[in-house]
């Protein structure tokens, strides 16, 4: 009676296996890396997620909260991901294998799928800390984002052009923008620098809290930064309490994955991106500046060959 039983179960198992849905074993899973849940990043990471869930037949989606740049683009090199959202100088860096910037080797597998939207960077200071230019961050406490993220770079970039270091700060802190900003609230940290997307959630919330002042990164200073880097404004009123404009330095995100994404994934991650700008607007306002016509525009990485396909039946490419 027993072995009857056991025999039963065994049988029922094996049936329930065989009547599972057949596209399951062959269903698409795309892991989309993005940023802190305060970011830019993250918000157009989980409208391409869902996109990609709605649109590509049997796609599993998730989108994984990550430092950033840097992480994001070692984690695709390793296959730990399939779509990644990164700073264009960090794409840069990661190619060439840059150490100092957190690449151990050239990160050979990274493809472009697209250039996106810009990223400002934004050092807002509170109005009591009497900081309104970068001058006078030295002897003063900033945080730089997390440890060696694209963010960090940034920092690294902006303060070398200016003729300072870590060293000129009062004190450094390597958070992550939401925690920057409880710090800042909290009277315990005078600044911080984030780059990110206009009208990035943290410095919402923040200009909300307290009184800031948004500090310029002159154009004198873009200059000496270079490519990657670009002049750019932060436009008057994109935080409570800004009245005038504010130039900045930017510099382009892209989307990128990695050489072992099949050409059909590729090209359908690419084309559904470009099909639906609209939700990716919906989610976040800087998305407003992603444009067909930049999409290859700057791009530090090889095309992935089922990107190019798209972007040739585009007219973009021969």
């Amino acid at each position: 009676m027993v072995l009857r039983k056991a025999r039963t179960a065994v049988l029922t198992a094996a049936f329930t296996l065989l009547a599972l849905p057949a596209t399951s074993a062959n269903a698409e899973f795309i892991n989309i890396l993005t940023g802190g849940t305060s970011g830019v990043y993250y918000p157009i990471g989980v409208a391409l997620s869902k996109v990609y869930g709605d649109n590509i037949p049997d796609a599993r989606t998730q989108v994984q909260a990550t430092k950033a740049s840097v992480e994001n683009l070692n984690l695709l090199q390793q296959g730990r991901g399939e779509l990644g959202i990164a700073l264009g100088d960090s794409v840069k860096l990661a190619w060439e294998g840059n150490e100092e910037a957190g690449f151990k080797q050239p990160l050979d597998k990274l493809r472009g799928i697209a250039a996106i939207y810009p990223n400002y960077v934004q050092i807002v200071a509170s109005e009591e800390s009497g900081i309104t230019t970068l001058e006078q961050l030295k002897g003063k406490g900033l945080s730089v984002g997390a440890p060696k993220s694209g963010t960090e770079l940034n920092a690294r970039a902006i303060l070398d052009a200016a003729g300072m270091s870590y060293d000129d700060l009062g004190k450094t802190e390597y958070l992550p923008y939401a925690e920057s900003v409880e710090l800042m609230k909290n009277r315990q940290l005078d600044a911080t620098l984030q780059s990110a997307g206009l009208g990035v959630a943290s410095l919402k919330d923040l200009s909300t809290a307290m009184d800031i002042n948004v500090v310029a990164v002159p154009e004198e200073i873009v200059a000496k930064l270079g490519a990657p880097y670009v002049a750019g404004t932060i436009p008057a009123g994109t935080y409570d309490g800004q009245d005038e404009d504010v130039p900045t330095a930017a510099v382009v995100n892209f989307l990128v994955t990695h050489s072992d994404v099949s050409d059909e994934t590729a090209y359908q991650m690419t084309k559904l991106l470009w099909e639906n700008l609209s939700a990716l607007r919906s989610a976040h306002k800087a998305a407003e500046a992603i444009k067909l016509e930049n999409a290859l525009q700057g791009m530090p990485v090889p095309l992935h060959p089922g990107a190019e396909k798209f972007y040739q039946e585009k007219g973009l490419l021969d």
